[in-house]
């Protein structure tokens, strides 16, 4: 994304922010109904260009906006301004919108309860004016994503009820572990902004790509601000973080990409930000839903109750409790709290030879009580765990300083599947951002450190091994005097169940011995016992001095 993009979603927000619309998650929720009903209408000129030309396709699909409601299209009511502007499209073009349900069932469900929060009817005209001049018809998928992403970074100071974005080092490199595949149903059940999704279908374009281009964590920006390629970086700093990015154009059926996409969340706000993430991203028909997945009663069918996945994704929210009789029947776990209900839903729908990653609370790993012990050794001995990935404590700040874990596992594709009986943990120290030092809302980059890069190098060693032998030292050995200090290490389901299944990395974390000193110990001796033969010639003159 060019400069000029850049410059002018920057005076988008500034003007809404100018305009009274200070919440990032509301700002940016306004700025996707507008969007929309842009991308609306440059369909409906894409459907009314076919149809002149004879062509099939979207050219004979049902007009959104027939005869009279054709007064609704962005291309006809953008030329207003003042109070019948807003009005008009707050209280005419919103409810049309909603109407739609027959039709345009994810339109109308988008538009659901939609509120034009910009109040000030010349801000809603310069926001309405900076958006005309974009052509989403001519920009790539990459760069429509970009923007939206662009936008989302005003996400990073914000935390609304535990929300908040996900860091794009971690997303990266949990997908990169699961490694999903064209077919591959991806499910995420607290979706937010979309950020997994997202990285799941860029991951996908990629690797179903002639030409593939590799991008820094810190987004191309920061290559611009340095004057330097991808690759003048990386020979500058060797453990640059970095993703890949592609065309898909290998894909051979866009259809089969969008049906795989599945999300669910329980904020409205957070739905149309994550469909509206996806659509710029170019995939219009994801199967999201507004829903609680704990819950009985969370607005799940029987169909999103039964479905398993290929690949689960997720950083659930971790505080709070559920109510007993609010909570699903059929989740391997007794307990009301999130972190373990959340672990349990996803044991629960992932499908036979399905992969897992999930961003877990580090008490999850070794809380006492029967609850976690029990979906542990239901984790343990019932799935593939393959790795316990130790995260900074300071990867969520600034707005938040729990210290947590990612778990990967895998769920045996028979029950007479054999399974594999070690476990391997990985210590992140640093994640390419500092943990202290906050800038601008966010941490300060430090791309010369960060062990993501060697944590994805082992984990393919380990992979390519079947899983079989997984890199690092046996759990508490004893290294030599002088070692370095381990990053990875395992252990086996016969230990950890002897443990209660602890699962924190410290539990098993190697032990480098003293070093053993050089000198003669008769020397040492000798200098213990000349300095205790002082100590007692002092004592013995003080004694003199005393009975004088």
């Amino acid at each position: 994304m060019n400069q000029e993009l850049r410059r002018k979603l920057d005076h988008i927000t500034n003007t809404l922010w100018a305009g009274g619309v200070t919440n990032p998650v509301t700002y940016i929720e306004q700025i996707s109904y507008l969007i929309f009903l842009k991308l609306l209408d440059e369909e409906e000129s894409e459907r009314e260009r076919l149809a002149r030309m004879g062509g099939n396709g979207h050219g004979n699909q049902r007009s959104l906006f027939p005869d009279q409601a054709e007064r609704y299209r962005w291309s006809k009511w953008r030329f207003k301004s003042g109070p019948e502007l807003r009005d008009f499209v707050r209280d005419e073009v919103f409810p049309y919108m909603a109407s739609l349900a027959k039709d345009e069932p994810q339109v109308a469900e988008y538009f659901r309860d939609a509120v034009l929060e910009i109040v000030d009817p010349n801000v809603l005209k310069q926001v309405v004016d900076e958006l005309d001049g974009f052509e989403f018809k001519k920009l790539g998928p990459d760069v429509k994503g970009d923007i939206f992403e662009y936008l989302l970074t005003h996400l990073g100071s914000s935390a609304l009820n535990g929300q908040f974005r996900t860091p794009h080092q971690i997303r990266a490199f949990m997908v990169a572990m699961v490694d999903p595949d064209l077919g591959d149903s991806v499910y995420d059940p607290a979706c937010g902004t979309a950020g997994f999704l997202i990285d799941v279908v860029d991951y996908l374009l990629a690797k179903y790509s002639d030409s593939v281009t590799e991008v820094p964590i810190y987004g191309e920006n920061w290559l611009e601000k340095r004057n330097e390629s991808v690759a003048q970086a990386k020979q500058a700093i060797p453990n640059l973080q970095t993703y890949r990015k592609g065309a898909g154009e290998k894909i051979p059926d866009w259809q089969v990409l969008e049906a795989s996409i599945f999300g669910t969340d329980v904020s409205r706000q957070m739905m149309r930000i994550s469909v509206m993430n996806l659509v710029l991203h170019g995939i219009r028909h994801a199967r999201l839903k507004r829903a609680n997945a704990l819950s009985e009663m969370g607005g799940l069918s029987e169909d999103d109750l039964a479905r398993q996945y290929n690949v689960i994704l997720a950083n659930p929210p971790f505080a709070g409790q559920l109510p007993k009789d609010s909570i699903r029947s059929d989740l391997p776990t007794t307990s009301k709290k999130s972190e373990l209900l959340f672990l349990a839903l996803m044991m629960q729908h992932l499908a036979p030879g399905g992969r897992c990653a999930v961003v877990v609370p580090e008490g999850l790993l070794f809380g006492s009580t029967g609850a976690h012990v029990e979906l542990r050794r239901k984790l343990v001995e019932g799935f593939e765990l393959r790795t316990v990935v130790s995260l900074p404590a300071g990867v969520f700040k600034p707005y938040a300083g729990v210290k947590t874990a990612v778990l990967v596992f895998s769920k045996p594709k028979s029950e007479a599947s054999k399974r594999h009986d070690k476990v391997w943990f990985y210590e992140v120290r640093n994640d390419g951002y500092d943990p202290d030092r906050i800038s601008g809302g966010g941490r300060v980059e430090t791309p010369e450190l960060n062990n993501i890069p060697d944590l994805l190098a082992q984990w393919a060693k380990y992979k390519a091994s079947g899983f079989k032998q997984p890199p690092g030292a046996e759990a508490n050995a004893l290294l030599p005097a002088g070692s370095v200090e381990p990053t990875c290490w395992w252990t086996t389901r016969e230990r950890l169940a002897e443990a209660d299944y602890n699962l924190g990395a410290g539990q098993w974390k190697p032990r480098i011995a003293e070093p053993v000193s050089e000198e003669d110990p008769r020397e040492l001796i000798e200098e213990v016992l000349s300095d205790y033969r002082s100590v007692v010639a002092g004592l013995e003159k003080l004694l003199k001095e005393v009975a004088e």
